[in-house]
């Protein structure tokens, strides 16, 4: 096994006796360029929309695995929208925006790990498949949608400005159905992060076996390991959240808001650079 950087000369694993094709991810090559994903660290930075609400407590406790405790604050939630810029160690892909930029939301839960606050993601979708195959490796339960966000203009009519009054929104659509509305009016700036956005986020690790083993398929429960996390200032203010009958099944409409709090707008970066083992 070989360990390096960018697309050029990625980490490889290759068979037994170091013959056949390699790469970090599929698909394996000879040389190991043509992997799906590159190794970490990968970077990241973006823009938010981030909604705070409240569902049914008992709700998101059938989210948790063994391991999470519904926390100090049971039934806090909250809903985000981001547009993202990714990219490897060596910054290859920011010569191709199609490439480095793609579009999320997810649902975020608190909950509590051994006493330390956290955040579990039940549901995420992305319009990229890289970013979801980077999701499965990390845990997050990533499925493919439609994300659309507003994001603010700093000359011209054609969007809000970051101050008082301005409007932002988010809409998610699956499987060509609107089923998440969001939006922010803003009122004040500050510098405190969103409580749920400043904490680590906490996976289950899992694949199913595509060849069958006595024990099955094996669970872990994980976080990420992150470096070098920014926020610019936070605008806040009224918030708005709608779930829509969007045929994302009960479960999903177990998370649906019983009250809706605070809107946030903000630009966000870190880097992501592995993961640790929480319980196995």
């Amino acid at each position: 096994m070989t360990t390096t950087t960018g697309n050029s000369t990625p980490r490889t694993h290759t068979g037994p006796g170091g013959a056949g094709p390699v790469g970090y991810s599929l698909p394996l090559s000879p040389t190991g360029a043509s992997s799906m994903l590159t190794p970490p660290p990968w970077h990241f930075s973006g823009e938010v929309v981030m909604v705070e609400y409240r569902v049914d407590p008992d709700a998101a406790r059938r989210f948790l695995p063994p391991g999470l405790t519904p926390g100090a604050d049971p039934g806090a939630a909250a809903a985000v929208f981001a547009t993202w810029q990714w990219c490897s160690a060596d910054g290859a892909e920011l010569a191709d925006p199609g490439r480095c930029q793609f579009g999320e939301f997810l649902i975020l839960l608190s909950c509590e790990f051994e006493g330390r606050p956290m955040a579990r993601c039940p549901y995420a979708w992305v319009d990229q498949a890289v970013p979801m195959m980077r999701g499965w490796v990390q845990g997050m339960p990533k499925q493919f949608g439609t994300i659309h966000q507003s994001r603010p203009v700093t000359v011209g009519r054609a969007g809000s400005r970051l101050e008082p009054g301005g409007r932002f929104d988010g809409a998610l659509s699956v499987h060509g159905r609107r089923a998440v509305e969001a939006s922010v009016t803003l009122e004040r700036s500050g510098d405190r992060a969103p409580a749920l956005h400043d904490v680590p986020l906490a996976h289950t690790l899992t694949f199913p076996e595509w060849v069958p083993s006595a024990d099955g398929p094996r669970a872990r429960l994980v976080a990420s390991e992150v470096s070098d996390v920014e926020f610019s200032r936070i605008w806040s203010g009224s918030g708005n959240l709608s779930f829509l009958d969007g045929g994302l099944g009960d479960d999903f409409a177990s998370l649906v808001p019983l009250e809706v709090g605070d809107g946030h707008v903000f630009a966000y970066g870190e880097t992501l650079h592995g993961g640790r083992l929480l319980t196995d």
